[in-house]
């Protein structure tokens, strides 16, 4: 059973503390931003609050959304982009399936096949099985860690880019510089979790894309997401 969400102690009612996450982590906004939009409507809350609120609830949300569920025909397209933190240079490995759903990413400090390994197995673990295919660039250490992990999948690289992985960096890439770079690599990780979870919500796969289906969609997901915060049973 899923726990309730707990906003006892917090002097806003928890539609503000919903809303103003989910305007953090849906749109490309900073802290700042978001404590205009609130007062835009009356509701004066400082920047500090909105990131503890951020910190707080986010990851709380993010654990009671509904994860899409696996199948075997899956294909999953991985992809690593270097993020410099303090001056030191982070890489964070991501997989996403056939619809640009993000299955997991994982914030490490190696490019090799050690690293490789671990995405491989924390995907097998979270997905609970293989996929059909992994679609991957030309790195060796996709196809070293492949062999060891799961060597019966197919995995096909390509010299060209990985284009359906590489945009997945984007929004990312978005927030990364809004945000003037992240502080350390455990809070890379806290919210691009959170902020991944969010887009797999709000953005409708491919096959969703005509205007009646992405409205029908949204509202679709919106209300997932307050359930999720716990404003329904």
């Amino acid at each position: 059973m899923t726990k309730p969400v707990i906003y006892k102690r917090h002097r806003f009612p928890p539609e503000v503390i919903t809303h103003a996450v989910w305007l953090y982590f849906q749109f490309p906004l900073s802290l700042r931003l978001v404590e205009e939009m609130l007062l835009e409507r009356g509701i004066l809350v400082s920047y500090e609050t909105v990131q503890r609120w951020a910190l707080k609830f986010g990851s709380i949300y993010a654990r009671r959304l509904k994860r899409k569920a696996p199948s075997r025909h899956d294909i999953w397209h991985l992809d690593e982009v270097v993020i410099t933190i303090a001056g030191k240079r982070h890489w964070l490995w991501r997989a996403i399936d056939q619809n640009g759903y993000v299955l997991d990413e994982i914030v490490q400090s190696r490019r090799d096949t050690k690293a490789a390994k671990r995405l491989l197995r924390r995907l097998l673990k979270k997905q609970g099985g293989a996929p059909r295919r992994m679609i991957t660039d030309k790195l060796g250490s996709y196809a070293a860690a492949r062999r060891q992990v799961m060597p019966s999948v197919e995995h096909r690289s390509h010299k060209r880019p990985n284009n359906r992985a590489e945009n997945s960096h984007l929004p990312l890439r978005r927030r990364e510089r809004i945000m003037q770079g992240f502080r350390s690599p455990g809070g890379l990780q806290r919210f691009t979790t959170v902020f991944s979870a969010v887009r797999n919500l709000f953005v409708p796969p491919r096959s969703r894309r005509s205007a009646l289906g992405i409205h029908l969609y949204r509202i679709n997901a919106m209300a997932e997401w307050r359930a999720a915060a716990g404003l329904i049973d």
